[in-house]
């Protein structure tokens, strides 16, 4: 999934969450599940891919191992900081990146691809090396599909613009 993929099914995913909970989602929230969703590709690839210090670019910040914990430990602080409306933001964030990269190999149940979630116990499967982007430029299916994608990157940016503009900074602090 890319970037933008993982950015909207989390805020799909917690915007429909806080709906079902009757909770008003603040600009905290928002900003905290679009960061949270990427964070396991910001860890995992550059500090494969860049300087070659993880094997895969799903091992660490893809592991439930290492996820649970981050995603505990930031409640813990946000709970803390009287902030505590972050923290699920945070985990579905988070945890909504990991769904994303393995509902395929869930859906076909390839559990056998899955193993970077619970890395380093288990290697991660080899799935994946850099992608020269400007050699898929000349593919016609690759720039439908990339045309396709910008537009609904657009609609998508344009919802988030304007609930982001009405959302209060902060949730209620529920006392």
């Amino acid at each position: 999934m890319y970037p933008w993929g993982h950015a909207a099914f989390a805020y799909l995913l917690f915007v429909g969450l806080a709906l079902l909970a009757h909770r008003r989602v603040s600009r905290a929230q928002l900003v905290a599940v679009l960061v949270a969703s990427q964070l396991p590709d910001l860890i995992d690839k550059s500090l494969a891919w860049w300087v070659s210090l993880l094997p895969s670019g799903r091992s660490l910040g893809h592991s439930l191992l290492f996820a649970l914990p981050l995603v505990v430990s930031v409640g813990v602080v946000a709970h803390r900081a009287g902030r505590f409306g972050v923290a699920p933001a945070v985990a579905a964030g988070y945890l909504s990146h990991l769904l994303g990269d393995a509902y395929v190999e869930i859906y076909y149940w390839r559990v056998d691809e899955l193993t970077y979630l619970l890395w380093p116990l288990l290697p991660p499967y080899p799935y994946d090396a850099p992608i020269d982007p400007f050699a898929l430029l000349g593919d016609p299916r690759v720039m439908t599909d990339l045309l396709a994608a910008s537009v609904a990157a657009f609609v998508g940016c344009a919802v988030f613009a304007v609930h982001f503009a009405v959302a209060p900074w902060w949730s209620p602090s529920r006392e």
